[in-house]
């Protein structure tokens, strides 16, 4: 798939990611796998790289894509960038149900790690935070608020009958 004209992506801000180092070669991989995970997306356009273009031939000079109508970008970093990606910068995915925290946790974990509080790290490296979509609201209640952050605090993934009883 090429790009013609990039698409107007009516958003004011676009994700962009650079998958660098031993990630390098990986991008079109994962805009697979994201797509693949969630619904209503797509792949845009996927622009390579050519011979004599600075980058490593065949990889993702730059790309577009949707995941659940929201649009990212993504390329490979093949020159000498002293950067990867890490938890200073994640993805929030909010989940109606625990049925859905369980499809995504399962998902993104399968070759990636658990952290804490929701958090964790895909295969690729990319963090992502699966939580509640009920969870500020959970925190905001004036009675059990500081219960439910003590709940989740030791918590992995999220367990969302325990934080409504908390």
């Amino acid at each position: 798939m090429a790009f013609g004209k990039l698409e107007d992506v009516g958003q004011k801000f676009t994700p962009c990611l650079m998958f660098t180092q031993e990630k390098n070669g990986q991008a079109e991989e994962a805009i697979s796998f994201y797509t693949s995970l969630f619904q209503n997306s797509s792949t845009v356009g996927i622009l390579h790289f050519e011979e004599n273009e600075g980058g490593v031939p065949g990889t993702v000079k730059h790309a577009q894509f949707k995941l659940n109508n929201n649009v990212f970008m993504a390329m490979d970093g093949g020159l000498a960038h002293n950067f990867k990606f890490d938890e200073g910068v994640s993805l929030v995915v909010e989940c109606e149900n625990q049925e859905e925290i369980d499809y995504f946790w399962n998902n993104f974990t399968q070759e990636g790690e658990e952290s804490m509080c929701g958090w964790l790290k895909d295969k690729y490296g990319v963090s992502w935070q699966i939580i509640p979509d009920n969870l500020a609201e959970l925190m905001n209640d004036p009675e059990k608020g500081q219960r439910v952050v003590h709940a989740f605090l030791k918590m992995k993934k999220f367990d969302i009958e325990t934080l409504v009883n908390a």
